[in-house]
């Protein structure tokens, strides 16, 4: 007989829209609610996982209150009362003196060239701000230390977070390189749905 593989669930959600990316501004750590709209993605995530019928062992988000809201949102959707962790390891990238900036603003002061930089390439930091490399330093050795050990154990696990946070998740999750992690879009309020084998090798992955 084959020894079947011990399978997890992980489902990753960015937060749904908040008051500064409806406004283009730079959020980082900065703490904006949900929008209207931001609070019906959110919404809307929920009803899509309630009908995966997964049902969740533990829920991991960030200090910041946009992405514990879509959690808090999509677990009223599933009606579960899912045991919570809060971990500022989470936090969306720390844009720095970028903060509470306009983009175009920014774009104006800086130059196209250097923003798109700091947006967009794996290691160059805004000033006083921390790149995807330095998000990433942070968020997988929590996952590794805290996360996978319950995904061992056949914990489903829901993760609402943000989009650099996440994106440093799914670098490593699905291997992917330095340079093609940055151009990858993670929508607002879009569940990803990973099946995972107990050697966190990912057997599928829907978007849901």
């Amino acid at each position: 007989m084959s020894h079947s593989k011990k399978i997890s669930t992980l489902v990753l959600v960015r937060h749904g829209q908040s008051q500064w990316n409806k406004e283009n501004l730079f959020t980082g750590w900065k703490d904006p609610d949900l929008t209207e709209k931001g609070i019906e993605e959110a919404i809307n995530a929920g009803k899509k996982i309630k009908q995966t019928n997964i049902n969740f062992d533990l829920h991991f988000t960030s200090k910041l209150k946009r992405a514990q809201r879509t959690g808090n949102l999509i677990m009223q959707e599933l009606g579960e009362d899912i045991p919570t962790s809060e971990n500022k390891a989470l936090n969306e990238r720390d844009y720095g003196d970028l903060s509470g900036l306009n983009k175009d603003d920014a774009r104006k002061k800086w130059g196209d060239e250097q923003v798109h930089i700091w947006r967009r390439s794996y290691d160059t930091p805004p000033p006083g701000g921390e790149s995807l490399k330095n998000t990433a330093e942070r968020v997988l050795p929590y996952f590794e230390n805290i996360i996978y050990p319950e995904l061992r154990n056949q914990k489903n696990i829901l993760i609402s977070a943000h989009g650099n946070s996440l994106r440093a998740l799914i670098m490593y999750l699905e291997k992917i390189s330095e340079d093609k992690i940055v151009k990858l879009e993670i929508a607002t309020g879009q569940p990803i749905v990973y099946k995972l084998d107990e050697d966190l090798q990912v057997i599928s992955k829907d978007i849901l």
